[in-house]
């Protein structure tokens, strides 16, 4: 082998190097800003709906599922919890929602599309704190005799009865807020879209 054969050969080799080494370069630059273009998992939460499969909810309990960062308690009332939706309504501040949010579809007495599940989203509406359930009724829930069942905001004492409607002289000013949601079945609903 000449001497200018030796030199070309390792011309080629070095330009073969370089381009690899190059063109690793190009794709370790180009697959962050690639993976920028696409929307992250915390924007896709954003404005996605969330499903529910209701199906093992008994009547009494609660399931909690997250939309746009947010709990949205899913309470299977029972008749003995709806039936108190009644008589609480001479204690509440907006017994017929007009000042709170909800759809058109959940402006009535049980604030739902069926009375038996409440969908709502477990914030409270004066400073922002998760309220607790309290679905014991009288001394056993700690809050009085009187008490029939609810919800109680720890940080601030708002109380909400069970279709999430506030009571008179609390901090917060309006009914917990209801979510747009619909039923894809009888057993699964769809929260942040509904028909309309």
């Amino acid at each position: 082998m000449s001497k200018d054969q030796a030199l070309d050969d390792n011309r080629r080799q070095l330009l073969i190097a370089t381009s690899v080494v190059g063109g690793a370069g190009v794709v370790a630059g180009a697959a962050p800003f690639v993976a920028s273009l696409t929307p992250s998992e915390r924007a896709k939460a954003a404005g996605a709906p969330a499903e529910a499969d209701i199906s093992k909810l008994a009547p009494g309990e609660m399931m909690t599922v997250e939309w746009r960062g947010q709990p949205v308690w899913i309470l299977r009332r029972t008749e003995a919890m709806l039936a108190t939706l009644e008589e609480v309504e001479p204690q509440l501040a907006d017994p017929t929602s007009e000042k709170s949010v909800q759809p058109p579809y959940a402006k009535n007495r049980h604030r739902s599309i069926k009375p038996e599940y409440l969908v709502v989203i477990g914030i409270c509406t004066h400073l922002g704190c998760s309220p607790t359930a309290k679905f014991a009724k009288g001394e056993a829930s700690g809050i009085g005799k009187d008490w029939l069942g609810g919800y109680l905001c720890p940080c601030h004492g708002s109380r909400f009865d069970l279709a999430a409607r506030v009571f008179k002289s609390q901090p917060a000013p309006t009914n917990l807020t209801v979510p747009p949601h619909q039923y894809l079945t009888d057993t699964k609903i769809l929260i942040g879209e509904d028909k309309a």
